[in-house]
């Protein structure tokens, strides 16, 4: 269970507004972005949305790796983006593959404020209780 779990929020970004919109162009970067960064792509699932008058709405997108997952959500109204990306490190340690990934991904939406955390997931104690 240990992994690496990293978060952002993007705010003001300052990308083309089509890397907001576009579901399978955010796709194919993400996919590429993740191969780049030596993780195993085998999934993936992005879905546009439209508003009350069928107008792009921004994007809902996973990528799913033998590592774990990268996931995002596109807000073009308020040109924000939500982030996560998590790798397990079970076999083997995946988190410089998963900060390089998380870097190259919040660049290329140019926000002029991102808030990020970083957290280490599923550290067991030397006591695990049967609760």
């Amino acid at each position: 269970m240990n992994g690496l779990h990293l978060i952002a929020d993007l705010h003001d970004c300052r990308c083309p507004p089509a890397h907001l919109l576009d579901a399978a162009a955010l796709e194919s970067f993400c996919v590429a972005s993740c191969e780049r960064h030596g993780l195993t792509v085998v999934g993936r699932l992005f879905h546009s949305f439209t508003d009350a008058q069928q107008q792009p709405a921004g994007v809902t997108g996973a990528v799913v790796l033998a590592e774990s997952h990268l996931a995002l959500h596109t807000w073009p109204e308020l040109r924000g983006v939500t982030l996560d990306v998590y790798v397990c490190n079970y076999s083997a340690d995946n988190s410089a593959r998963a900060r390089s990934l998380f870097a190259e991904v919040i660049a290329s939406f140019a926000a002029t404020h991102a808030e990020t955390k970083e957290v280490a997931r599923g550290h067991l104690s030397s006591a695990v209780s049967g609760d």
